[in-house]
């Protein structure tokens, strides 16, 4: 073979090389993207979970948007339970997102086959029996304020007041100097009788009805809730109180504030079109300025 033959074959050689290089390298260059993509997503993703984490605790801890102070036992001990609640279930928030973030990052994608798992009975069952165990702890701590609200009846001098929602407003009724509520019938309801005082019932003749609810500081009160035509939900926000008021039904709930001033009552029950209307103002004012403010509401009337 001449010299000119074995330079033409060397350079078909080399240029069959060139070629099957060229070609591996345009196979792994869309795979290595893919991996810098992968990474890039899985990335973002984990440090996502992570600010995430981080806004909820700093909103919660730092209590930057929180309830305003309770003014009555059953609120402090509400905000106590959840409290409790909060710590615990935020611990376990916290654990399960990082752990989930580093999950993500961890096995993202790398070009590789993918795996499969079946499983493990022995973790399943011991995170549903902790879970288990947390929430019946909770609601065990919780059992005594639930009961002393809805189970125990207000005391023999607690002062009764009848509270009444309908479309789109609340009214109250205070028994008179007879101390006795008069009776409810829904078939009397007229323009000038919006209860449905039964008129026939000498006992509902010196009610007093007004448009706020006034009550003594330190003193029980009795509420008993009623609503003439969807279900309203009675809501304080300093009384941490909440207990829907459903037609048909007579709903006692009892507290007792024990500090003076002017709180908001508040629908919290989508009632209508007007729901956004329907407030009213809780006054806790002294036993002698009570007195006062009932016989000028008996007055205007």
């Amino acid at each position: 073979m001449s010299f000119s033959g074995a330079d033409t074959m060397r350079k078909r050689n080399s240029s069959r090389v060139s070629k099957r290089g060229s070609a591996r390298g345009s196979e792994r260059g869309p795979e290595r993207i893919a991996e810098r993509g992968s990474a890039l997503v899985a990335t973002l993703l984990s440090l996502f979970l992570l600010v995430f984490v981080g806004l909820t605790l700093y909103f919660f801890i730092g209590k930057q948007m929180w309830f305003p102070a309770p003014i009555n036992a059953f609120g402090r001990d509400l905000d106590r339970q959840f409290t409790r609640t909060f710590i615990i279930t935020g611990i376990v928030f916290f654990l399960s997102q990082v752990a989930l973030a580093w999950v993500i990052f961890r096995y993202r994608e790398n070009g590789g086959r993918a795996a499969s798992f079946e499983g493990n009975n022995t973790m399943e069952i011991v995170w549903t029996t902790a879970a288990l165990v947390m929430f019946v702890g909770l609601g065990l701590a919780a059992e005594h304020s639930w009961a002393e609200m809805h189970f125990r009846g207000a005391s023999e001098g607690a002062l009764k007041v009848e509270v009444t929602g309908k479309q789109f407003n609340w009214l109250f009724r205070y028994a008179g100097p007879d101390a006795q509520l008069g009776r409810i019938d829904p078939r009397q309801i007229t323009e000038s009788n919006v209860l449905g005082v039964d008129e026939k019932d000498s006992s509902g003749k010196d009610d007093i009805v007004t448009g706020s609810l006034a009550v003594p500081v330190n003193r029980e009160v009795e509420l008993t809730l009623r609503a003439q035509d969807v279900t309203h939900s009675f809501f304080v926000r300093e009384l941490r109180l909440k207990q829907d008021a459903v037609p048909g039904m007579a709903i006692k709930v009892h507290f007792i504030a024990e500090q003076t001033g002017k709180y908001e009552l508040a629908c919290a029950e989508l009632c209508g079109l007007g729901h956004h209307r329907m407030r009213a103002d809780v006054l806790v004012m002294s036993q002698p300025e009570f007195d006062a403010w009932l016989v000028q509401q008996k007055a205007e009337q």
